[in-house]
């Protein structure tokens, strides 16, 4: 099986509403996110012209327009941190989560915004996303869990 993979950096802020911690204020994280792809075509010869699973380029524009673009720059809080700090709600730069914004939940995000987005012959196969250079979350299709 043959798997590329695109890293993308942004940046955002977030709070964990209900924690004990310190990450219930809002603070930031210079993200890293890697998105790794494969193709359905099984064939053990090379790749047909032009030579490409998916190119970098279609991946990256694929990837900024369905997920950094939503995310670079923003706060992103959930629907209980707002219940409890209705007047977040006049910033311009505000996402609205269900659920808590943690690693695992953004990864849940991404995977979801990318399967729909994804050409018919890409699937997504594994998704890692930094929030600081030693802590990181990873989400991998369970197809690939089997493999």
């Amino acid at each position: 099986m043959f798997t590329i993979t695109k890293i993308f950096h942004f940046e955002m802020a977030h709070a964990i509403h209900g924690y004990s911690g310190v990450c219930k204020n809002i603070h930031g994280h210079s993200y890293e996110l890697h998105v790794t792809v494969s193709s359905d075509n099984n064939s053990n010869g090379y790749f047909p012209a032009p030579v490409f699973m998916l190119d970098f380029k279609d991946l990256k524009k694929i990837v900024t327009d369905s997920v950094i673009e939503k995310l670079d720059h923003q706060l992103v809080l959930s629907e209980g941190f707002l219940l409890e700090h209705p007047f977040f709600y006049s910033l311009e730069n505000l996402v609205v989560f269900e659920t808590e914004p943690t690693a695992e939940n953004l990864l849940l995000f991404i995977q979801q915004q990318l399967c729909v987005i994804l050409p018919e012959n890409i699937r997504l196969v594994n998704l890692k996303l930094h929030e600081t250079k030693e802590s990181f979350a990873e989400w991998t299709s369970a197809k690939e869990q089997l493999n």
